[in-house]
Order: structure tokens, then C-alpha cells, then sequence
């Protein structure tokens, strides 16, 4: 390796060190000399149709493989990226985005250049960006630029949340020494430093008392475990204790659901035989929780906290008692060994009904209504599928799925901002497809992203399809048509026209946005016409865009939140517009 590389091939190569083989972004007069150096890092260039799409992308990217990154241009092309950058915040997403801004003597004598508010000010955007990512770095001169680089890239994958880089245009092709790539290499692998601290023995201490007298122990999988990076160790505990095991909606398919002490997503009080076994447990391991409303049913999905013991980033909670300076990775590592030289007593199970639904069992003449829609397709999926549940009914719906073995699944369950799920299809198939190419995808040699969206969010990021296209990705897209924004009407607005969105000609979609004339679409109304498609060869082992519209009634939702909210709406527009 020589003694130095230009800036921009060194930040690349951490980049691709970290894992990174695809970029997303898109092009601005200060990013393009950057952009020249993405290809020849051995990275491959995603250029998606705005900046907005390209954070979504990227994160939907991340959260599959373990980290991501979208380049934009200063000013213009941040902001329009900071609402996915933002939501990859709330959900630790590790997402670096790299910024292109002027050249440093442009900065320094103020000009009032395009995209700033010419008023010579060019710290406010990142100033903005301080508030929505874990670390920032402005990358000022060459002595300092390769550690300010690290420290920054190093953070995203400690804290899995998403980091902020400018590279002013006068930098990229300047020399910096390249020593540190050799002898400080990066990897996913990086962990907070081993805790070898009387806190973190006297509290696994705890926690294995609490574990060898537990009479009726489960546990309880949230989506930080992602974050913390402890899935593995946590999927060996789940195996291990054959204790009953839930998920929440952001954690679904982080813990293989084919054994049968996995019961599915946690609902509290919308599952009420679940919620009376919960509360009797007197011990509850809780992994990585995330406790949003959103993602722990109006926050009655809650352990009790007397018998709860939650893992975090840097903290063990037994009871009200909290242990801190506990890295979350090395607590779960050393709880997994402890836990293979336990013989554990048995305990108290849980019985789950299996709720999934032959397709063939029902009539054909029959209206597909979400009642048993979902539990419809459960069969329709296959190991190492990616299925991804747009905010709205989709995000309720994929949670009565039953995932295959090696599956993930995306919900939106914090920042929930709608349109993110296309562009993160996107991004989620690019890097599943470059897993299943480096045989790192559990052995699979092909495997699916499988989207469900409504209407109304559909077209608010539709141009990525055009992405997904050109990307020649295999992504299945079941389009949602309840004619307009059904989870806004629940909520408020049953009748009103400020829910109503243009009804689109959608598998038309397609073929405006790149595809060849053989793209597999379909529209379906009921169960025999879903039938037919999932007979159809070209759809079910078919590669590339495949897109099937589903009929719905406006109204038509799940039982549970969304059924009440509707109901609460149908009584209040009755009233007031004596409608019934």
C-alpha cells in the first residue's frame, strides 16, 4: 500500500473495509469529484432519483448489512436527505452520509454561492445534522482528516446510529497518509471495550440467581438487539432455555419463529391470554427494548418490571435496580456461556394457536378482506425472504405473518414516516442480494424482498421502482389499494377528502418507470384471483420486479388498534355528519 491516498480513496476504502459494497445518493456539483472515486474503491454506485429516497435507501441497506452510506451535495442535498436520516436516529440505523460542500477558501471568504442562504453562514446545515446523528465530522485539513474519519465511522458502528461527514471539494484529491488503514484496520466486529468491572459480576450474579429459581421464566426480544449487535447470542439463549419466547413488531425476525417456544409478536392487552402469561412470569430476560407506544401496543406490552431484566447498550436493569458502564455485548456474550453450563429446571410453557390460513381453503368467489389475508400468505413465504410492512395497515398486517427460517422483517415502528418502505426495499434487496453472492446469506443461494404498501405512501416515493428496475433486483411488490390513506382515516377523517389521494393507474407503474413489457403484474379481488397469481411460475420462482395490486375496501382493517380506532371514527362522523 502506498505511503498515502487522496482523501476520498481513504474514507472509500474504510467504507468498503466496514462492508460497504453499494453507495446510495446522488450526484451535486460539490460531490461529483467525490463521486468519481466511489467505483474505483470497488464500490458500486446507486444513484436514486432524490435525496430523500437515497437516506431510505440506505437505510433500508444498513439494516440488513450491518452499515450503510449516501453521499449528497451541500445545502439542498442534505436537507432533502434529513427526514430519513432522522428516522434512521430513532431506529439506529447505522447510516454515514457524506456530504460534498464548497471548497474551503469559498467557506472562508463567505461568497454567497448557490444552495447556502447567501448570507456567507455555512455551518447551519450541519448544525442541523447535529441533532439527528451520534457523531460529525468536518473535515477541515489533511494531518487530521484520516482519525477524524475513523472516529466518526467508528461511532456509527458502536452506537448503530447514523453519522454525518462533510468533505469539502478542494480535499477529495488531496494526499493523506494512508498508515492508519494498515495498522488501525475497521470492521463490523468492533465492540465497547470488554467490562471487566465488579458491576458487570456482581449484576450476571444477579441474573443468574434470578434464572436458577425461576419457576415460570420467558423471555423477550426487541428490535435493539439488532443495534447492540447480540442477535446471535441472543438466538443461542432463546435455543438454549427453550424458555417462551416473544417479539415485538421491530424485532420480528431477528429470533428464528419455526421453534415451537417462539409465540410471535407480544401484543399486551390486544392479546389478552398472552398479557395474563406474561404478568404471571416471575422472571422476564428482555433483550434490546425499545419501548415506543407504537411498538409495545399504547405501552401495554410492557413487562412487569419486578420480574424484568433488560439488556441495553451499556446497562443491565434488574427490578428497579440499575447496573450501568455494562456493555450490552459483553454482558449477553458472557450470559450465552454461563447459560450452556446451567441445568436449567423446567418450567411453565405457552401454548400458541398456529392462525395460518390455506388459501386454498377458502372460496374463491370470496372478496380478500385483512382478516385472513395475511394469515393467507404466511404460506407464500419462503426462507430467507426480506418482508417489509410500509407504515399503515401493512406494518399491523405483516406482524400475523409466519416468517420461514433465516427471514427478517421490517416494520417501521418509531419514526414511521410514510413512503420510507419502497426506497428501503430497494436498498434492503441490494445488499440481500450481495450477501446471497458472498455466500454469507445462511447458505441460500437466491432469495426474495417482498413489499407490502398502501396506495397513498406509494406515491410518495414511487420514482424507486424505477431504481429497483434498473437495479434488476428481485423484489415482489404487493401494492395495498384501499383508495386513499385508510390508517389516517381510522385515526381521524373517516369521510374526509384531505384522506383521499389520486387513483393512480399503479400497474401501469412499472412499465412507465424502465420495466421490459414481461414484468409480471396482476390485480386481485379475491381469493381465487390471489390464487392465480401465486400458481403463476413467472411470479412465485420469477426474478426481477414482480407487482400484484390487492383490492381493498376502505375501511377494512385488522382486528385489534386499528378495528378500534375505526370503530371510535364511525361513531363520532355518525354524529356529526349522520353517516352510518
Amino acid at each position: 500500500m502506498p505511503d498515502t491516498l487522496k482523501l476520498a480513496e481513504y474514507l472509500l476504502t474504510r467504507l468498503h473495509q466496514l462492508g460497504v459494497r453499494s453507495i446510495h445518493g446522488v450526484p451535486g456539483d460539490f460531490n461529483l469529484k467525490l463521486l468519481d472515486h466511489v467505483e474505483p474503491a470497488g464500490i458500486h454506485w446507486v444513484g436514486n432519483a432524490n435525496e430523500l429516497n437515497a437516506g431510505y435507501a440506505a437505510d433500508g441497506y444498513s439494516r440488513i448489512k450491518g452499515i450503510g452510506a449516501l453521499v449528497t451535495t451541500f445545502g439542498v442535498g442534505e436537507l432533502s436527505a434529513i427526514n430519513a436520516i432522522a428516522g434512521a436516529y430513532a431506529e439506529r440505523a447505522p447510516v454515514v452520509h457524506i456530504v460534498g460542500t464548497p471548497p474551503r477558501s469559498t467557506q472562508d471568504a463567505r461568497l454567497r454561492v448557490h444552495h447556502t442562504f447567501g448570507d456567507g453562514e455555512y455551518t447551519r446545515f450541519a448544525q442541523m445534522h447535529a441533532h439527528v446523528t451520534v457523531a460529525q465530522a468536518s473535515l477541515w485539513d489533511t494531518q487530521s482528516a484520516p482519525e477524524q474519519i475513523d472516529t466518526v465511522l467508528t461511532q456509527c458502528v458502536l452506537h448503530s446510529r447514523p453519522v454525518y461527514i462533510q468533505v469539502p471539494l478542494d480535499l477529495v484529491d488531496a494526499p493523506v497518509d494512508a498508515g492508519r488503514l494498515t495498522w488501525k484496520p475497521l470492521s463490523l466486529d468492533m465492540t465497547a471495550p470488554e467490562a471487566t468491572t465488579p458491576s458487570q459480576d456482581l449484576a450476571l450474579s444477579v441474573v443468574l440467581q434470578k434464572i436458577k429459581t425461576a419457576k415460570q421464566p420467558m423471555i423477550l426480544v426487541d428490535g435493539e438487539t439488532r443495534a447492540l449487535r447480540i442477535v446471535d447470542d441472543v438466538q443461542n439463549i432463546v435455543q438454549t432455555t427453550n424458555w417462551p419466547t416473544f417479539v415485538t413488531n421491530f424485532s420480528k425476525g431477528l429470533v428464528d419463529e419455526t421453534p415451537s417456544n417462539i409465540h410471535g409478536i407480544y401484543r399486551g392487552s390486544y392479546d389478552p391470554k398472552a398479557k395474563a402469561f406474561v404478568d404471571s412470569c416471575d422472571l422476564v430476560l428482555c433483550f434490546g427494548p425499545h419501548f415506543t407506544t407504537t411498538n409495545s401496543a399504547q405501552s401495554s406490552a410492557i413487562p412487569p418490571k419486578a420480574a424484568t431484566i433488560s439488556f441495553t447498550d451499556n446497562e443491565i436493569q434488574i427490578g428497579e435496580q440499575t447496573y450501568r458502564d455494562i456493555p450490552g455485548q459483553s454482558a449477553v456474550s458472557r450470559l450465552r456461556k454461563e447459560l450452556s453450563t446451567l441445568d436449567l429446571e423446567p418450567h411453565s410453557d405457552y401454548h400458541s394457536e398456529n392462525n395460518t390460513i390455506s388459501l386454498a381453503s377458502l372460496s374463491s368467489t370470496e372478496t380478500i378482506t385483512q382478516a385472513k389475508m395475511w394469515r393467507a400468505i404466511s404460506g407464500f413465504l419462503r426462507p430467507g425472504d426480506i418482508v417489509m410492512g410500509e407504515t399503515g395497515t401493512a406494518s399491523y398486517g405483516i406482524q400475523e405473518l409466519r416468517l420461514a427460517s433465516h427471514s427478517r422483517a421490517l416494520a417501521a415502528v418509531t419514526w414511521l414516516s410514510i413512503g420510507y418502505m419502497l426506497p428501503a426495499a430497494q436498498g434492503a434487496a441490494l445488499a440481500q442480494r450481495e450477501l446471497v453472492a458472498s455466500e454469507g446469506y445462511n447458505g441460500l443461494s437466491q432469495a426474495r424482498t417482498i413489499l407490502f404498501i398502501g396506495d397513498g405512501s406509494f406515491q410518495m416515493t414511487v420514482q424507486e421502482l424505477g431504481t429497483i428496475i434498473r437495479e434488476d433486483l428481485d423484489v415482489i411488490v404487493f401494492l395495498l389499494n384501499n383508495d386513499g390513506y385508510t390508517i389516517e382515516r381510522v385515526i381521524h377523517g373517516l369521510y374526509q377528502k384531505y384522506n383521499d389521494v389520486a387513483r393512480w393507474r399503479y400497474l401501469e407503474a412499472p412499465s412507465f418507470l424502465g420495466a421490459d413489457a414481461g414484468v409480471f403484474t396482476a390485480r386481485v379481488k379475491t381469493w381465487g384471483d390471489l390464487q392465480n397469481v401465486f400458481a403463476a411460475e413467472e411470479f412465485t420462482n420469477g426474478k426481477g420486479l414482480r407487482m400484484v395490486e390487492i383490492m381493498l375496501d376502505r375501511e377494512d382493517v385488522l382486528e385489534g388498534p386499528l378495528m378500534d380506532l375505526l370503530l371510535v371514527e364511525k361513531k363520532a362522523a355518525t354524529q356529526v355528519n349522520g353517516k352510518a
